[in-house]
């Protein structure tokens, strides 16, 4: 009755390994909580100039974008070091290596994108010339489409790096997942809210991935209560999205599902850099057959001419 969570070390990722932590010590288990550094986490305290190190260079190609927060927890659970990972869903590719699962996605939450501004200002009273700060190419393309006039900042870091250097005059302003901020108990902090129409979320974003081998019933079978069905559903219709265009954390892809009445609606969209081509797609249909809707948003992106956009990122 005994499991070990791995778990990055940032204060938001142990915020979601704790949450996990207490259900399960509340279920009857014992836990431990072990924190790995993974080379995201390196990356982040490298400066966005500077060169990177040989070594992580060659380890950055080897994860890809989208593996940068996941390989060395992953690398555990396999090896049996861990029994359960829980990582921020939007940071799982969505081919996940062989042995590995999804064993339970938890109650979502809010998965909008917020804006905080050093002063308070709401985004339409900056001036032309405003330092936003965002290292993500889907929020800086579809800011980009809103107001092409301010100056846009890659900042790399945790949120509370990132809430300092707004602090400290590195910007004026930041561009945030609501759920860290919310999880974090910063909500006092945000200055609006930017509709998913505005800007559409990345995949997954606000929902937790819970992860363990395929072969550990006894993980599997701990961690099943804490599934959330709907959203479940929900970011299995995103990720069919991002599976179809092929797309990872660095290229503008977007993909935001909800469901009511058993009806799922879902919105998708793929954007180049400067944010002056938006392509858009939105589906509706059964709930049950999240996959089937994913696939039809991709294949209308597709139409579209999002695969020019994508190839141009190369």
């Amino acid at each position: 009755m005994r499991l070990i969570i791995g778990s990055r070390g940032s204060k938001l990722a142990l915020w979601q390994a704790h949450w996990v932590r207490d259900r399960l010590i509340d279920a009857g288990f014992e836990i431990e909580v072990r924190i790995i550094k993974t080379t995201g986490d390196k990356l982040q305290a490298v400066a966005p100039e500077a060169p990177l190190p040989a070594s992580m260079a060659r380890t950055v190609a080897e994860a890809g974008s989208k593996g940068l927060f996941i390989k060395e927890i992953e690398e555990a659970l396999l090896a049996r070091e861990i029994d359960v990972a829980v990582h921020s869903l939007k940071d799982l590719p969505v081919d996940q290596p062989a042995g590995l699962a999804i064993a339970a996605v938890p109650q979502r939450e809010d998965a909008r994108d917020v804006f905080i501004a050093a002063n308070g200002k709401l985004l339409a009273n900056l001036g032309p010339g405003a330092r936003v700060a965002t290292s993500s190419l889907r929020r800086q393309s579809q800011l980009r489409a809103l107001r092409p006039d301010f100056v846009y900042v890659a900042m790399r870091g945790n949120l509370d790096t990132r809430l300092r250097k707004l602090d400290q005059g590195d910007c004026d302003a930041l561009v945030l997942a609501a759920a860290g901020v919310h999880r974090l108990g910063l909500a006092g902090c945000i200055t609006s809210y930017f509709t998913p129409d505005e800007m559409c979320p990345a995949v997954g974003q606000g929902a937790l991935g819970i992860e363990t081998r395929d072969d550990d019933s006894l993980a599997r079978a701990a961690v099943a209560p804490l599934d959330h069905a709907t959203t479940h559903l929900a970011v299995r219709a995103e990720r069919a999205v991002l599976r179809r265009l092929g797309g990872g954390c660095q290229v503008p892809i977007a993909a935001h599902a909800i469901i009511e009445d058993g009806d799922l609606r879902l919105h998708g969209l793929v954007a180049n850099l400067d944010g002056t081509r938006i392509i858009r797609a939105r589906a509706q249909g059964r709930a049950s057959d999240p996959e089937a809707e994913g696939g039809a948003v991709a294949a209308d992106l597709l139409r579209q001419g999002a695969g020019e956009i994508l190839a141009s990122l190369g």
